[in-house]
């Protein structure tokens, strides 16, 4: 258990001391944000913020999991080896997107296309991967069967399973995109989220069924060693926030936001726990929600808005509440999702 707080507590020290240094870096290469004329107008004062901050989160969080398994010589997983092919995959398309939109000095850097392009590319081969390499009891690191809180009786099979698994990224990272929109908003969430992984990967090591028997044991290829790597992305995010919150001296950028959004819905993915994704990510499911629901009544309705702005942290924000007070509002409701989510992952296995 030791490697979890190892690889928590590297993590937070290279993002909490790296990030000033990635700020120079990138204040110096000119990579700053670049800010949307017809957004909120408080936001114009933000234009040329260090952006593509992501990079620190990718890095911390690789060297705390690494670092920790050198310390304790514990094997690497094949499990967390697919997730961080995936997060790492997924911050170098966000990274093109990022480096796009500074170099042409307009909010727009690949074209939406092109996003869901790469995402689905590396979904699909993260998917296609993920349902090989058993371990000695056969159990691969993402299942053929459907899970909610654990696998189901519901059998996918190979194709069905890596369209699942496209689907679960690109939402996801998509979701965290469109939810970093204020000042430590979606490294808040993204850090209470990869909170509850942990708890979930320890204790389907503790009732896994190589430890215990009956039928309400757990059968997860690698729990403990995807905890420790919920942990290394808990604690990089955590390091980042420093910096991130209100006022932001950096921004995660596209480059930050995909690679969350990969790492969540992986971690759902091999944990077994990956309709549990919604509810333990409620907030990005939310705010995701607002986007569709506005675009699809503005289209029906001959331009009517629902919302006064999309995503719905910027209609609070075009409604007049503060910055600081629609973050912390936000934070509590993705606090209470993640309660919801942990609830109903515990209250299962009490019922059986």
């Amino acid at each position: 258990m030791r490697e979890i707080l190892i690889s928590g507590a590297i993590s937070l020290f290279i993002s909490l001391f790296g990030t000033p240094i990635l700020i120079r870096i990138l204040d110096r290469k000119g990579f700053g944000q670049i800010i949307r004329d017809d957004g909120p107008s408080s936001h114009h004062t933000k234009r040329g913020t260090p952006t593509s901050g992501g990079l620190i989160i990718v890095f911390a969080s690789l060297c705390g999991y690494l670092l920790s398994h050198a310390v304790t010589q514990v094997p690497i997983s094949a499990s967390s080896l697919l997730v961080i092919g995936l997060v790492i995959s997924l911050g170098f398309v966000g990274f093109l997107d990022d480096w796009l939109k500074v170099s042409r000095q307009q909010s727009l850097g690949l074209t939406g296309k092109q996003k869901i392009f790469g995402q689905t590319l590396f979904a699909a081969i993260f998917g296609a991967l993920a349902i090989q390499f058993p371990d000695k009891d056969g159990l691969t690191p993402v299942s053929l069967y459907l899970s909610g809180v654990r696998d189901t009786s519901l059998k996918l099979g190979a194709v069905v399973v890596v369209i699942w698994i496209i689907i679960m990224v690109t939402a996801t990272s998509n979701g965290v995109n469109l939810t970093d929109g204020l000042d430590g908003l979606a490294t808040g969430a993204s850090v209470m989220t990869f909170l509850a992984f942990i708890l979930i990967g320890v204790w389907e090591f503790g009732q896994g069924c190589g430890i215990i028997d009956g039928i309400n044991c757990y059968s997860v290829r690698d729990p403990l060693d995807l905890a420790v790597l919920s942990a290394s992305l808990a604690g990089a995010c955590t390091g980042f926030l420093w910096w991130n919150a209100s006022p932001a001296k950096i921004f995660m950028g596209d480059t930050g936001a995909l690679a969350l959004g990969g790492a969540l819905a992986g971690l759902a993915a091999t944990l077994r726990v990956q309709l549990l994704l919604v509810p333990l990510g409620g907030l990005f499911v939310i705010i995701t929600m607002s986007v569709i629901i506005q675009r699809l009544y503005f289209k029906f309705s001959g331009g009517k808005r629902v919302f006064k702005m999309a995503p719905l942290q910027h209609h609070f924000e075009m409604s007049g509440w503060g910055e600081v007070t629609i973050v912390l509002r936000f934070w509590i409701i993705a606090g209470l999702s993640v309660a919801l989510g942990l609830g109903l992952f515990y209250a299962q296995w009490v019922a059986h």
